[in-house]
């Protein structure tokens, strides 16, 4: 697409992927950062307990958001997709480490993902000032 209002922010420290999409789309001072996966710098998926893979999401989600002008603060809706619903209780504990209150809107989705993933999320957050 190419429009004077959308914009693709990506940097050197961007996670990146083999898969067709763009980290982040920027429409204003609205971001929309695509899902986050326990991946490495070069896409490949590093599998590891459930809060392995969460920590690295956020992380991944954390540098995407940093790449665009933006952070976890500013985060005002995520999607999170979380393989195994006994991981439920778990998920909840680590999320609240990174998002505070008042929190973002939020959607969890369970038995969702593929064997080789534990945790996703995505999300849609604002530029800073």
């Amino acid at each position: 697409m190419n429009h004077p209002l959308v914009s693709y922010p990506k940097d050197a420290n961007t996670p990146t992927s083999h898969l067709p999409f763009s980290p982040a789309v920027q429409v204003g001072d609205v971001l929309y950062i695509s899902g986050q996966a326990s991946v490495d710098a070069t896409g490949k998926i590093v599998s590891d307990t459930f809060e392995g893979e969460f920590r690295r999401s956020v992380e991944n989600l954390r540098a995407v958001l940093l790449s665009a002008g933006s952070d976890l603060e500013h985060v005002v809706q995520t999607r999170n997709y979380v393989r195994d619903a006994e991981d439920v209780p778990l998920y909840n504990q680590l999320y609240r480490e990174y998002f505070k209150t008042p929190f973002p809107a939020r959607t969890t989705i369970t038995n969702c993902l593929p064997a080789t993933l534990r945790y996703e999320i995505e999300c849609v957050a604002v530029v800073r000032k």
